[in-house]
């Protein structure tokens, strides 16, 4: 079945596409939802002029989205989670976190236009933003883990003596003391 869609739909096509799905998911799911229409003759022709007339505004739509983009060039994002002893996160990283942590930056993102898997493992990915159906952008994703123990640098770390018997210790520490006492008193 063919339908025109009203309106920018990842995974499927974007608004004024014309695209193929299946019955069930047309008739049951987005044509009464309002996300498409069915794609007659008189429905492309009008579709046609509608796009020759929005030509100028359309363009005007690619180059802002290209201008976002712009700003998204040469971001990296690194994002600490908290992780288990088996190196599973507790939770996972979706396009919910990657918005947040960008708009943390000051880049202010919808959650809906980022694309990527939901990230269960410490390791370097990858989120795809889509601005427009020409114009999208990819950024590395790196996951570490909040939780890792961090080595103390050489300088600072003290001295430990590891004491096997810590009774006999003490009778030493006792008998040294009773020595001192009894120089002193002579």
């Amino acid at each position: 079945m063919e339908i025109i869609l009203k309106e920018d739909i990842i995974g499927l096509g974007y608004k004024n596409d014309i695209v193929t799905v299946k019955k069930g998911y047309g008739r049951n799911y987005l044509i009464p939802a309002g996300k498409a229409v069915i794609a007659s003759e008189s429905a492309k022709k009008v579709l046609a002029e509608n796009l020759r007339q929005q030509a100028h505004k359309l363009a005007a739509l690619k180059a802002a989205a290209e201008e976002r983009a712009a700003k998204l060039e040469g971001v990296a994002l690194e994002i600490e989670a908290k992780v288990a002893a088996t190196g599973q996160l507790y939770g996972s990283v979706n396009a919910a976190k990657v918005a947040e942590v960008l708009a943390e930056k000051g880049i202010e993102i919808d959650r809906k236009i980022i694309t990527m898997r939901d990230i269960k493992q410490v390791g370097e990915y990858e989120a795809v933003v889509h601005f427009h159906k020409e114009v999208e952008v990819r950024i590395p994703v790196v996951v570490v883990a909040e939780n890792a123990p961090v080595a103390a640098p050489a300088e600072e770390t003290e001295e430990t003596t590891v004491v096997e018997n810590p009774s006999a210790t003490v009778e030493t520490e006792v008998k040294a003391a009773a020595e001192e006492e009894t120089p002193a008193e002579a």
